[in-house]
């Protein structure tokens, strides 16, 4: 590996060169200023920060003009109706984060006035802004010098330094050589400079070094072996479950359950279930005695911690409507406004098109 310190002592250059490529090739995208312009409104970079956690950024436009449009500000997310912004946010995926952006919407509002702390290290105090992205909303929103890491700038650095040490192994490492190079002047621009560099030129397969602006600094491009970095730590098989999910119609309406604030999905509509979760299969009991239909088919969901296979049974609504499990009747005409997560949309989905079969 050839060392950090021998290439930080070029750093301005570094920064110098990368926002010179910035200022003529940033993305166009509705949450940032343009280079060299003052700074976004901090709602709406800690709005597109949350959101693109773990989210690629082309998932996230649609989802953050209808929440900026409806809840332009944090007084207006904090007084929101939880339900409305859970299923204004459903099909986005990783359901905590939402849960976060209602709680820190709230707090925000309640003890800083409705604007957000202007530091990092006030910023991870607050729900759903780690480490990563209580750095990105100070940098961006604020101009704090900080060290800006996603996964893009990771395999930027990896590859400007040669950094061999396999990842997450590598990751205090990483944070060394991005604050080594991290400038005074335009952190947020230098930042999102960085991001972009990762998501085009740097990317994951076929680096397109003979075009990129730090080539003139990369060692591991000089070494010719930059395609080949980062390295990461052999992955462990996702474990495998199984579930059921149930499907109660009645005249034109399906019923709904809304999920526990706490676990998987949490606070967001859904299908019953037979109890799945992240280590166990599903019971397969359903929620009442009666004439239960298998219905073809089945989703395959993948979440962060396992993959999840999911089989569907239906019935008719109970003549004793007191043994369903809390709920709601939602009519199946406009199910796509009750906002199930993109799991139970699925199976929703395998019920309906086997209705229309009869």
């Amino acid at each position: 590996m050839v060392g950090v310190q021998q290439h930080t002592q070029y750093s301005g250059d570094i920064a110098s060169a990368l926002l010179a490529y910035y200022d003529r090739h940033a993305r166009d995208l509705p949450w940032r200023s343009p280079p060299g312009t003052p700074p976004p409104d901090s709602y709406r970079v800690w709005m597109s920060e949350i959101m693109l956690q773990q989210t690629t950024v082309a998932a996230v436009f649609s989802y953050f003009e209808k929440f900026t449009e409806r809840w332009p500000d944090f007084a207006a997310l904090a007084s929101a109706d939880d339900a409305d912004v859970m299923a204004a946010w459903a099909g986005l995926g990783y359901y905590s984060r939402v849960r976060n952006l209602i709680k820190c919407a709230r707090v925000v509002v309640t003890e800083y006035g409705g604007e957000l702390p202007e530091t990092s290290v006030e910023l991870a105090k607050l729900p759903g802004i780690g480490a990563y992205t209580a750095a990105a909303i100070a940098a961006i929103a604020f101009g704090e010098r900080v060290a800006v890491v996603d996964a893009n700038v990771e395999r930027v650095v990896a590859r400007l330094f040669a950094i061999e040490t396999p990842l997450p192994a590598a990751k205090p490492e990483i944070r060394v050589a991005v604050n080594a190079i991290t400038p005074a002047d335009r952190p947020g621009d230098f930042a999102q400079a960085m991001m972009d560099l990762g998501a085009s030129l740097c990317s994951v397969r076929n680096p397109q070094c003979l075009i990129c602006p730090l080539k003139m600094h990369c060692a591991a491009q000089k070494a010719g072996f930059a395609e080949t970095l980062p390295r990461k730590a052999a992955k462990k098989a996702k474990p495998e479950r199984t579930g059921i999910a149930f499907w109660i119609e009645r005249d034109g309406h399906v019923w709904l359950i809304r999920r526990p604030d706490h676990g998987m999905l949490g606070g967001m509509r859904s299908l019953p279930d037979d109890g799945w979760n992240a280590r166990a299969d599903g019971d397969s009991l359903p929620p009442f005695g009666a004439d239960w239909s298998p219905v073809a088919g089945e989703v395959v969901h993948v979440f962060t911690h396992f993959r999840l296979t999911l089989r569907l049974t239906a019935t008719a609504a109970p003549v004793d409507e007191s043994c369903l499990p809390s709920g709601e009747w939602w009519p199946l005409k406009s199910l796509d406004s009750a906002g199930l997560p993109t799991l139970f949309s699925k199976a929703a989905k395998l019920a309906i098109r086997a209705r229309e079969k009869f």
